[in-house]
């Protein structure tokens, strides 16, 4: 069956078919493709697209200039200081407004009700960037990086997200693996898996039923056998230092070592991160906390800088997969 994409926002991963997703990466993999050998269509000639950054970010920003200039869009980037929006003026308002200047909004911030209120009221496809309990570019990207490293339809694979399991990139792979049919594990100490919300859990289950997926929550490590990616992310971001020491005692157990690998029982499993992350002691961050006694490393360097790694490959694909979202819904 075709599919059309075209006029969709893409706000989370659970509003698309498992086909839909399966149209994304396979156009991301032909539009990296011709990146590499210097093709290109200028699909997006003449749009305009605005990014809105709640949150600052490296590589959701860099990908979505440089994967609307790639194809001929020009690009406006608004950041809280920059614009009104949400302060003087409502979101209702700023989507109605940037919906008659452009042709795609993304949103990057905080919650969710934000990026589907634009989409809502703008009346052209709205992107989420990230927000509170959700990532679904980056869960693009991941799949891309995946497929490349791993010879096993992704209905084959089996994801252990480790650390910090209530976090957005734990519950945006819930929803991937549950509509792509992959077995998921969320990895992690009971007390965070008592906070996982239980609806969102429930959905989750219900698609997996159809999709033969496993959602799995389990704080035992006898869970990562036969894993074919250790998953993590950071347990404290900037803002956050006052809850670093209680992440620090109960999220130690569950940091990506070598040692956790080898439980997987996999010699080529890989290690992904959705980055930035703290595997050494150069940022100041994690400078500043280890000099308080805190190692707030969710990943030893050991592991980051191994073999298994495949981190820098998965950061590049955010610009395919990105590239492939806007294409898909404003070409």
């Amino acid at each position: 069956m075709a599919v059309n994409l075209k006029g969709r926002s893409f706000l989370t991963l659970m509003d698309f078919t498992p086909e839909e997703i399966r149209y994304l990466l396979d156009l991301a993999a032909d539009l990296k493709r011709k990146k590499r050998i210097g093709s290109t269509d200028y699909s997006l000639k003449g749009k305009n697209i605005v990014l809105l950054f709640e949150k600052t970010s490296t590589r959701t920003r860099c990908a979505f200039e440089v994967a609307a200039l790639d194809e001929g869009a020009h690009v406006t980037f608004l950041d809280s200081a920059s614009s009104q929006v949400g302060k003087k003026e409502s979101i209702e308002d700023s989507a109605k407004v940037l919906g008659r200047f452009f042709d795609g909004i993304e949103y990057r911030g905080f919650e969710q009700k934000v990026v589907e209120d634009l989409a809502k009221y703008s009346g052209v496809p709205v992107w989420n960037g990230l927000t509170d309990v959700d990532h679904p570019t980056q869960i693009l990207a991941d799949m891309l990086t995946i497929e490349e490293h791993i010879a096993k339809p992704l209905n084959k694979v089996k994801v252990v997200f480790a650390g910090d399991i209530r976090n957005n990139m734990s519950y945006a792979w819930m929803y991937g693996c549950a509509k792509m049919g992959m077995h998921f594990v969320a990895f992690g100490p009971k007390e965070l898996a008592d906070q996982l919300d239980k609806e969102i859990l429930e959905k989750v289950n219900e698609v997996a039923d159809y999709t033969g997926a496993t959602i799995e929550i389990s704080d035992n490590v006898d869970s990562v056998k036969g894993a074919d990616v250790i998953y993590t992310d950071i347990w404290a971001s900037m803002g956050e230092e006052a809850q670093i020491p209680e992440r620090v005692k109960i999220l130690t157990p569950y940091k990506v070592t070598m040692d956790l690998l080898k439980a997987t029982g996999n010699d080529d499993v890989i290690f992904m991160h959705c980055l930035p992350a703290f595997h050494d002691f150069e940022t100041k961050l994690a400078k500043e906390q280890m000099e308080l006694g805190y190692d707030i490393r969710e990943v030893t360097d050991e592991v980051f800088r191994s073999r298994h790694s495949v981190v820098f490959d998965e950061a590049e694909n955010r610009l395919h997969t990105i590239k492939a979202v806007i294409v898909a819904t404003i070409a």
